[in-house]
């Protein structure tokens, strides 16, 4: 089941210039996108400004030991190191600066201390810590990290105290990690400014980070930043948090906050294209499902939140990722648009989508389903049918009944341009979606069934 794993942790890696080399050495490797280091000159460092605690809990305790001890027993081949919160800015830039040059260099050290004299790669890489809230030093960090450090990308605070990821002023950050098509990795911090009693009463953790997550990530989408810089590959924390509600909403709201002035231009497709998610947090199902009406399998990747998640918690997180991501990559996309849950199996593979169609995109939608529909009938031996129908009751009710001659023929069918291009043009189009997945009474009248027509 590992193997299933394999697809998403070298594809987030697919165009970033400076991962080239290291999206070969995780072709054939479980990746975590999501893992924290908190080496000691970190902890001394938040302890020396009292910010132990300002997360609203404190720093769990970490060993680059330990974290190859819980990766060995959990079975995963390599994580992505990054910094935790809080960043560490405390109101001087020099020492700022100078902080994340150290806790770079340290975690670059660690990298090549476990690098084997055999062809073993260390289990560990690194995304760098930018002295940001200064934008010019926080472009010289990401220079030297991914120049002569070695490190794969960078990581990104949501906000270093109230200076918001899609700020005009850091535009040409963007612009230089967009240049050298960066891995960037995006992580929620408090937000600022914040209701301290609100977040005694519910730690950050627990919702706010979600929170943080959906007002960053849509703030840049405002802007347009990832359609501006496309060069980054972006990973987005915690399966998206609340961007499966927020971006339809945006969507539906945009035109008329165009008209009024109130917004630039934004192009969501553009824009969605260059995220990509982790499943830390113990995605449900439904958040899987919801995640995947913005995204598409392949964007989807494996996280841990470790040293914050004990080991038996990671190793119940695998067996649901499994099932999450092994879906995804046995079986990728049903001709919906959603995640299918089909078992590869030798035979008939017959199945009806259940599709809700957004208010004010049932039109194309409809064009959309009639044409992939006619063309792989037409154009595919193995697609026996795509037939979508409409409930006259309910306009936005739509129902495909789709059936294939044999799992090879529906895994050529996913390659075709025109369900690719029915995918792609329709992923916002979709409110919701439910696969029912069927078993044949009948699979020899099947024939007899299509001569009648």
């Amino acid at each position: 089941m590992r193997k299933l794993f394999y697809f998403f942790a070298a594809l987030m890696l697919i165009g970033c210039a400076n991962s080239n080399e290291e999206m070969s050495k995780c072709e054939n490797a479980l990746v975590d996108y999501h893992a924290h280091a908190i080496p000691d000159s970190y902890r001394e460092l938040v302890a020396k400004h009292g910010m132990s605690l300002d997360e609203g809990f404190p720093l769990p305790q970490w060993s680059a030991e330990a974290h190859m001890q819980m990766m060995a027993e959990a079975g995963i081949d390599r994580a992505i190191l990054t910094l935790p919160a809080p960043h560490p800015y405390f109101g001087d830039q020099t020492e700022c600066t100078a902080a994340c040059r150290q806790l770079n260099e340290e975690l670059a050290n660690l990298v090549k201390s476990q690098n084997g004299t055999e062809p073993v790669e260390s289990p560990f890489a690194f995304a760098a810590t930018l002295p940001l809230p200064d934008v010019q030093a926080a472009i010289a960090e990401a220079r030297y990290a991914l120049d002569t450090l070695g490190a794969v990308g960078v990581k990104l605070a949501t906000n270093v105290y109230g200076q918001y990821l899609g700020d005009s002023v850091l535009d040409p950050l963007m612009q230089f990690l967009s240049d050298r098509h960066a891995l960037v990795i995006l992580h929620p911090h408090k937000p600022s400014p914040v209701n301290g009693k609100v977040m005694s009463q519910t730690p950050l953790a627990m919702q706010e980070y979600l929170s943080e997550t959906t007002r960053t990530v849509c703030n840049m989408i405002s802007r347009n930043i990832f359609a501006r810089y496309p060069g980054m590959c972006v990973v987005v924390p915690h399966a998206g948090a609340y961007l499966p509600i927020a971006i339809p909403r945006m969507r539906s709201l945009y035109p008329v906050m165009r008209k009024n002035g109130l917004v630039g231009e934004i192009d969501f497709d553009a824009n969605l294209k260059c995220l990509y998610f982790d499943l830390a947090g113990s995605p449900s199902d439904e958040t899987v499902q919801a995640l995947l009406t913005l995204t598409t399998p392949d964007h989807l990747l494996y996280g841990t939140d470790y040293p914050y998640v004990a080991l038996h918690v990671i190793q119940t997180n695998i067996e649901r990722m499994k099932k999450h991501l092994s879906v995804a990559q046995s079986d990728g996309l049903s001709a919906n648009g959603g995640l299918s849950s089909v078992s590869p199996q030798d035979g008939l593979i017959t199945r009806i989508a259940e599709i809700e169609v957004n208010d004010g995109c049932l039109e194309p939608y409809l064009a959309a389903a009639h044409n992939v529909g006619t063309k792989s009938v037409e154009t595919e031996p193995g697609v026996i049918c795509i037939f979508p129908m409409q409930v006259k009751e309910q306009p936005n009710t739509i129902r495909i009944v789709e059936i294939y001659r044999d799992q090879e023929a529906y895994q050529l069918h996913l390659q075709t341009p025109h369900f690719l291009e029915y995918k792609q043009g329709t992923l916002h189009m979709v409110k919701s979606l439910r696969l029912v997945d069927t078993n044949p009474l009948a699979p020899e009248a099947m024939p007899l069934i299509f001569q009648k027509y």
